[in-house]
């Protein structure tokens, strides 16, 4: 039986929000199209949503062929400065990814980021070898739930969990038809009773049947 354990990006593997609001900043002071500065806190409540929906929050005020290409400026900024600057990462991930696959289970990433984004995490930290395939809303347009059940279909898993903060993650999780974990040390709540684990260091102690409650 092959099983996977499918994470999300921001909130659940660390926390990029001060960096990215500096990227950002820099795009915005590029493309003279609007005067805003964004703090880590205007990124860490939009985190989570697609990147279109972020560009209709944080600048109202333009155009859609302004938004858009704002958000692209925005977007290739920010993966060349967090591939060079990193985030704040979350303790324990290579330990944890290492045990996990330890015990057999896949390691996959799953988020609503653009394109580039998972890969400048993975770059930084040099995480490639830990995981097995990724997959990103940049990527093909789909909903989170939609590539999640992308990646357990591409890899054939027949058991799956995802790991995720926030309540669109569960709601992902749930459309995929796939167990979920909250990470409720990430940036938001989950109305469900689902498990859930304080660090993620504590993924690694679970058993096969907690993680896998799910089908």
């Amino acid at each position: 039986m092959k099983q996977g354990i499918i994470f999300d990006m921001d909130g659940t593997l660390w926390d990029s929000a001060e960096n990215v609001a500096r990227s950002w900043n820099l795009a915005i002071g590029e493309s003279g199209l609007c005067r805003k500065t964004l703090t880590g806190a205007d990124i860490q409540n939009v985190m989570g949503k697609t990147m279109d929906v972020i560009a209709d929050l944080l600048f109202p005020e333009l155009d859609e062929a302004e938004k858009g290409t704002l958000l692209e400026r925005c977007c290739e900024r920010e993966n060349d400065y967090l591939r060079m600057h990193g985030g704040e990462l979350y303790k324990g991930v290579r330990e944890t990814f290492g045990k996990l696959r330890q015990k057999g289970y896949g390691i996959y990433i799953v988020s609503n980021c653009q394109k580039g984004y998972i890969e400048a995490f993975l770059d930084f930290y040099g995480l490639w070898d830990e995981v097995d395939d990724i997959e990103c809303y940049g990527n093909n347009l789909k909903s989170k739930g939609d590539n999640i059940r992308l990646v357990v279909e591409r890899n054939r898993l027949d058991q799956a969990v995802y790991v995720g903060d926030i309540q669109g993650d569960y709601e992902a999780s749930v459309n995929a038809g796939i167990g979920f974990i909250h990470a409720a040390y990430g940036f938001g709540a989950v109305d469900a009773d689902v498990p859930r684990i304080r660090a993620l260091t504590e993924l690694a102690s679970f058993s096969a049947e907690e993680l896998f409650i799910r089908i």
